[in-house]
């Protein structure tokens, strides 16, 4: 098995309680399969041998060639890394080689969603309004499956935005930020399913992630994301899109940007820039079904108010370089 395999293969399993004959195997077996490392004091349990284990972040690209010989990976050759402290020593952007992900946009009540913001925030970006009381708001499951910080799943629920200092025209600039392909929001919440993408994203980003049970599967026709409640245990919520048909596979580039603050409440912003290389959408309601419970995750979606479904995104094959946020100017 090589490395690439080893890493799709090893999952979350770890810290997960174990009650048949076999705990003493299975838990020397995780102690196996896993290195602990130091990030900004938090240990972290990562797949031994895995890229993060052996690059931080930084793995030539000469090793994700020998590792995955039929990705094109010739985007990523224009691309400096740069060391950066972002709370930890680590490297700007981030690479993830192949990934999919789903997305909807919805209607959203619009006051709530700027009650959810932050002031400080508000007094840059505005949540767009389609109409009166209406904002908007992106829902999106993203697989990573090959990246520097190894494989993982997350959840992304995010407000579509003004760019910071822009004035809101309504469904005029929700229509220019499609044309450029230059799309603003503010994250709500991003569940991940690994300790290295939780701690990661919270130092590094100070984003709202935490850690839970994220199973990815797909079907010929569906592609499927079931997020379960940390506390709990049990299905908080599911999220399944349809495989789209007729994709196209004409290279195209988005990039998303948000704004957050930091540790400190300082204004900063990041961005990932996408290369999509198979992709599709649709406005079709039917495409995607989200069901919800009364889990912690599915009640705060419920307090959004979600309207009328606006799009649906089918992503099966893009890469994408994740920036380290920077002080909002």
């Amino acid at each position: 098995m090589n490395t690439r395999e080893t890493v799709k293969v090893v999952g979350i399993g770890i810290g997960l309680l174990l009650s048949s004959m076999g705990v003493q195997s299975a838990t020397e077996q995780d102690k196996q399969d896993v290195s602990i490392i130091d990030i900004a004091g938090h240990e972290v349990p990562v797949t031994k041998g895995g890229l993060y284990d052996r690059f931080r972040s930084n793995p030539p690209l000469s090793v994700i060639r020998e590792e995955a010989p039929d990705l094109d990976l010739s985007w990523f050759e224009g691309i400096q890394k740069t060391k950066v402290d972002a709370g930890f020593e680590t490297y700007s952007p981030n690479f993830y080689y192949e990934n999919s992900r789903i997305t909807a946009v919805y209607t959203a009540d619009l006051d709530r969603l700027k009650a959810l913001m932050p002031a400080k925030v508000l007094e840059s970006v505005q949540p767009l309004q389609i109409w009166p009381g209406r904002g908007l708001v992106a829902l999106t499951a993203y697989a990573y499956h090959y990246c520097d910080n190894d494989s993982y799943n997350e959840i992304a629920i995010s407000i579509i935005t003004t760019k910071p200092g822009s004035s809101s025209w309504g469904p005029f600039t929700l229509m220019g930020q499609s044309m450029s392909k230059d799309y603003w929001g503010y994250v709500l919440k991003l569940p991940v399913d690994t300790e290295l993408a939780r701690v990661r994203g919270v130092v590094g980003y100070n984003l709202p992630k935490w850690l839970t049970r994220i199973n990815y599967s797909q079907t010929d026709k569906t592609i499927r994301f079931e997020i379960f409640d940390s506390e709990t245990g049990k299905m908080d919520l599911a999220i399944q899109g349809e495989k789209l048909e007729d994709l196209s596979s004409n290279e195209d580039f988005v990039t998303n940007s948000f704004t957050n603050l930091d540790a400190q409440g300082k204004l900063i912003s990041g961005y990932a820039v996408s290369r999509q290389l198979s992709h599709g959408s649709t406005m079709d309601d039917d495409a995607i079904q989200l069901t919800l419970s009364d889990g912690s995750f599915s009640e705060y979606i419920r307090s959004l108010d979600l309207g009328e479904m606006v799009k649906y995104e089918y992503v099966p094959d893009f890469q994408s370089a994740l920036y380290t946020p920077k002080p909002l100017r």
